[in-house]
């Protein structure tokens, strides 16, 4: 059976603010433990004024504290952001909080523009190629130590974290197959490579001390409500917020807009269609429909649902009747 579970990005409101973000984030961490979601993640974004998890590991544990069951984590961390030791650490912290219930993704994305990362790093001198690297790296510090080892991550050493690779491309797939890590693809902005990412992680997957065999976990956009129109109205929001950011003028999460697709020019209506083609926007019949869908065609093992919705009554709604779906499949 496939999993569900949340991915949450912490949306600021327009007219709200990062802390009354971060209290619907637990929130609604605490009704998707509730309906059986398998795991919570948070995304790394920075300098982005709708987004209030840049301090991803610091709102992991805000979740953590205030859950008990339901695993918790990053979705991912940029690891070209930090050094590994530090992530080892920070993550070992938790893990040693909250034991059994943390898991790290990592991408190799900045999570934000050039200047923002110049400012994060003070320098751009770290490689994103040294990805896979840096990943190795990582492993060593949550592995058991060395003899003669000088360097450890306190807390991280023997905890064995589980770690993800993320992905939007072919790269990350490939770097998941070869050091036999789970999968997690970007398929709810980036869905252009799916097929050919899992096709190509699935045929090279090696088995690793973590994982015997592949494990594939796809990203998802649902917006659930009662009607098929009142759900394309929630979706609204959504779609203004990536027009916004990829017209170079990202904006907190604005209300939603009657008619707003049909306003666009073309090019953005087309844009929309590219990259939110991983969706499902409609009543919990129409939404069961794409989901059965979706994991006919991918075989995915787990869907990490996000639903970037302004109102946040209608937005547990929407993940209520995920929930359900799932129960039912």
């Amino acid at each position: 059976m496939t999993q569900f579970s949340v991915l949450d990005l912490c949306p600021i409101t327009q007219g709200g603010s990062a802390a009354q973000s971060l209290r619907n984030t637990l929130d609604l961490a605490q009704h998707a433990e509730r309906w059986g979601f398998n795991r919570y993640w948070l995304a790394e974004h920075h300098s982005m004024p709708g987004i209030a998890s840049a301090a991803t590991s610091v709102v992991i544990g805000h979740v953590a504290q205030g859950t008990s069951t339901i695993r918790v984590g990053a979705g991912g961390i940029m690891l070209p952001n930090h050094s590994p030791l530090v992530i080892a650490e920070q993550f070992g912290t938790l893990a040693s909080l909250f034991p059994g219930r943390i898991d790290l993704g990592l991408g190799r994305a900045p999570g934000s523009d050039p200047v923002t990362a110049r400012a994060l790093r003070r320098n751009l001198a770290s490689d994103p190629d040294q990805f896979p690297q840096d990943v190795l790296e990582l492993i060593g510090y949550f592995a058991p130590a060395e003899p003669g080892q000088s360097v450890m991550a306190i807390p991280g050493v023997g905890l064995n974290v589980p770690l993800w690779i993320l992905g939007s491309s072919l790269f990350g797939a490939q770097v998941a197959a070869a050091l036999g890590l789970p999968f997690a693809f970007a398929s709810h902005f980036a869905p252009a490579m799916l097929m050919q990412a899992i096709d190509i992680y699935r045929a090279r997957f090696q088995p690793s001390a973590q994982l015997r065999k592949p494990h594939v976990m796809l990203g998802f956009n649902v917006f659930a409500a009662a009607t098929d129109a009142e759900a394309r109205l929630l979706a609204s929001s959504m779609q203004q917020a990536f027009v916004n950011l990829r017209s170079g003028r990202p904006s907190q999460l604005p209300p939603p807009l009657e008619g707003y697709e049909e306003q666009l020019p073309p090019q953005a209506r087309q844009l929309l269609a590219d990259v939110l083609t991983c969706s499902a926007v409609g009543s919990p019949q129409t939404v069961r429909t794409a989901i059965t869908a979706f994991i006919a065609r991918t075989q995915a093992d787990e869907l990490m649902i996000t639903a970037q919705i302004f109102d946040h009554a209608a937005r547990l709604r929407s993940y209520e009747i995920a929930a359900d779906i799932q129960k039912t499949l």
